[in-house]
């Protein structure tokens, strides 16, 4: 497994239990790398996404409210919630993260950790994103 897509399973976990259980994020996140250690280059994009998240959470749950309102933010899963915060974090925020892979990443976590429905759920939400704010595909 590459050493991004286990930043982002680690920062998927640790927001999941910011979440869940109101968990300081710090301390969460701490535990999580000891747990599950990385090498400084993921280490440090497993705690970008994870404090860019948390910075941002209120103007990302505005988007999923926006782009999934059939869906509100707090009845959504818990999983599906933060797949949808990371890749729309690092599709807004991070410069060095092409959209595609954002979406791509994002689908495979939801596929992975989510329910039978939650790949097409996060792939239509990021994609309506994408498609409406007329964000240009980072290479």
């Amino acid at each position: 497994m590459k050493i991004r897509h286990r930043a982002r399973v680690l920062a998927l976990q640790a927001l999941f239990e910011i979440d869940c259980a109101g968990h300081h994020p710090t301390l969460v996140l701490e535990r999580r790398l000891e747990e599950n250690p990385l090498p400084d280059p993921g280490e440090g994009f497993a705690r970008e996404l994870v404090q860019g998240v948390e910075a941002y959470r209120e103007e990302l749950d505005r988007l999923i409210r926006q782009y999934a309102p059939e869906w509100p933010v707090d009845q959504n899963a818990i999983v599906d919630r933060n797949i949808l915060r990371i890749a729309m974090y690092e599709i807004l925020f991070c410069d060095d993260t092409p959209t595609k892979v954002a979406i791509n990443e994002a689908v495979e976590l939801a596929k992975e950790f989510g329910s039978d429905s939650s790949g097409r759920f996060v792939n239509g939400v990021l994609g309506s994103l994408v498609a409406k704010e007329g964000i240009a595909g980072r290479q």
